[in-house]
């Protein structure tokens, strides 16, 4: 592993992965069952070094990528640290109006874009292109191969105090934002999680989050390629090629969002569902024996002994996996748990570097989000009797502002401290509780402090595919009381018995007055997160005539 705390910034630490780990595998490109690249640290190095060059030519100063994940993602990214310029990494999800927007707002001079992404797109600066038919007509961009620069580049170096990336997020507030991040925000965040959980040479991570994803160009790039482990990216999201790429490519590392979790855990569940007799009664010998051993904090060895077929089924090299972005189900963490699949869940945004909090497997709570990181501060601000306020957090991975934003910045950032706009509280142990954003609490007329996630947590589980909370007046502005009503995305209505038991075991303040049957998927953002205020204004167009009172 190379030495983070002597690296002044990204391109550093890059270099340096680069020369420490030389001949050894860093990258694999898969898509569903073909395999596209694979490329050492060496091999990658040879590929940045031209790119660079050509950028420098150009005089590059900020770079965005609009790319899903591939080996040119790492290629430009790692080109454009080189010349310490700064990186913009966009959302491939996102519109073509709003990819302009964010390209103009950010101020970059240089688009590295795939194909698709790109046709007949307008920008006004130098474009690289990826992936092009041989015969397209790229107009005024450089194919991705093409850009090859004539002499070797010259590194430029940066101070940790350097801003690195400018990352879009709709964070704190709504609306998306430019957060400004700085290599030391970066080097810092790398070192604390390092400390938790660490990459051995070798180890090989599954990459199914976008890069442009904080969590994944964490754990997904800089992370690996600083302990010399393997980025295995995976060009499908389909569950039955993530549940064979573990077999077959040994992942030791994944990081996921809550869905993906639920559906690995569907998969292993289908499959015991189908075994003898015989082999069940075994199997719930062995998580007997399992479950008393590890009552206090877990053993990989004693569950890949005891429980082989399950782990085998994951490749039988998995360490851990990760989980963020949105509520998990503490039964889904129990379950894995339980199989000796270690899972750890934790929370953050993109304003603070990546991660904020993250669960220790050995004081493992998983109604909560875990402790913060080391460096990381957590407090609570103006805790009700409950001990529940606004989460505020502090310490070296704090962005430095809002791009071109300085009002929002000096609002958001007070004092050191980013003001989160989520609702939590500290347990004793220094674990955090969640509640819900600051903005989405709903106060009845009783004045009692509703959170939707607080109910939608309550009909986990539930046969449907989506669900939503929401306040009726919210939705429609004739609805002259704060009644909840449960916005449902099912196929039919079995799941209707299943939540009427729920409702009536929630205290009465909280119990939802109707639903409305959805058919159309929610709006969600990169990391599925679903889009409260998109989806609150499809709902509006319906009209209220649709809610079925319970």
């Amino acid at each position: 592993m190379i030495d983070i705390e002597a690296c002044a910034s990204i391109g550093d630490a890059l270099r340096a992965a680069f020369q420490t780990h030389g001949d050894r595998l860093c990258l694999i490109e898969a898509d569903r069952d073909r395999e596209n690249a694979r490329l050492t640290f060496q091999e990658l190095r040879a590929a940045v070094a031209p790119l660079a060059a050509w950028l420098q030519e150009r005089d590059c100063r900020r770079a965005a990528i609009l790319m899903t994940n591939q080996w040119r993602w790492h290629a430009a990214a790692a080109a454009v640290f080189a010349i310490g310029a700064e990186l913009v990494p966009l959302d491939p999800k996102l519109a073509p109006d709003e990819h302009a927007a964010l390209l103009a707002h950010s101020g970059a001079d240089t688009l590295f874009v795939e194909w698709p992404f790109w046709r007949d797109r307008a920008f006004d600066g130098t474009v690289v292109v990826t992936e092009a038919p041989a015969k397209a007509d790229v107009r005024h961009a450089t194919r991705f191969e093409g850009a090859r620069g004539t002499e070797a580049p010259a590194f430029v170096a940066r101070t940790r105090d350097d801003p690195a990336c400018i990352v879009y997020s709709s964070g704190t507030g709504g609306r998306a934002k430019g957060c400004v991040l700085t290599h030391g925000n970066y080097l810092e965040q790398l070192n604390a999680l390092l400390k938790r959980h660490r990459f051995a040479v070798g180890d090989r991570y599954l990459s199914i989050l976008p890069t442009n994803h904080a969590i994944d160009f964490m754990v997904g790039f800089l992370g690996p390629y600083a302990c010399g482990a393997t980025v295995v990216h995976l060009r499908s999201l389909r569950p039955e090629f993530i549940r064979a790429a573990f077999p077959k490519y040994r992942i030791a590392f994944m990081a996921l969002v809550p869905m993906v979790l639920e559906n690995l855990r569907t998969g292993l569940d289908e499959t015991l569902a189908g075994l003898s007799w015989p082999k069940k009664k075994l199997l719930d010998l062995c998580l007997s024996i399992h479950r008393f051993c590890t009552r206090y904090e877990p053993s990989l060895p004693l569950a890949r002994f005891l429980l082989r077929p399950i782990h085998k089924r994951f490749g039988g090299n998995l360490k851990t996996l990760f989980v963020g972005g949105a509520f998990t189900d503490p039964a889904t963490l129990r379950r894995f748990y339980e199989f000796g699949i270690q899972v750890a869940n934790g929370y953050g945004l993109t304003e603070a570097g990546t991660v904020v909090t993250l669960n220790d497997l050995r004081d493992y709570k998983p109604e909560t989000v875990g402790k913060p990181l080391p460096g990381t501060e957590v407090c609570i601000l103006e805790p009700n009797a409950d001990g529940i306020g606004e989460v505020a957090v502090a310490g070296p991975t704090v962005m430095a502002r809002y791009h071109d934003a300085p009002w929002l910045s000096q609002k958001t950032i007070v004092n050191g401290w980013l003001m989160t706009g989520d609702l939590g509280r500290l347990e004793p142990t220094g674990h955090l509780v969640l509640l819900g954003r600051r903005k989405n609490m709903i106060v009845t007329a009783g004045g009692k402090n509703v959170y939707p996630e607080d109910i939608e947590h309550a009909f986990d589980g539930l046969p449907v595919r989506e669900l939503c909370v929401f306040a009726a007046h919210y939705l429609w502005s004739d609805k002259r009381t704060e009644e909840l009503v449960l916005l449902v995305h099912a196929n039919d209505d079995e799941f209707v018995a299943d939540l009427r038991t729920r409702n009536l075991k929630l205290p009465n303040f909280k119990r939802v007055a109707g639903y409305v049957l959805w058919n159309k998927a929610f709006p969600r953002t990169a990391s599925l997160k679903i889009k409260r205020p998109a989806l609150a204004r499809e709902v509006q167009e319906a009209g209220p005539d649709g809610v079925v009172a319970l």
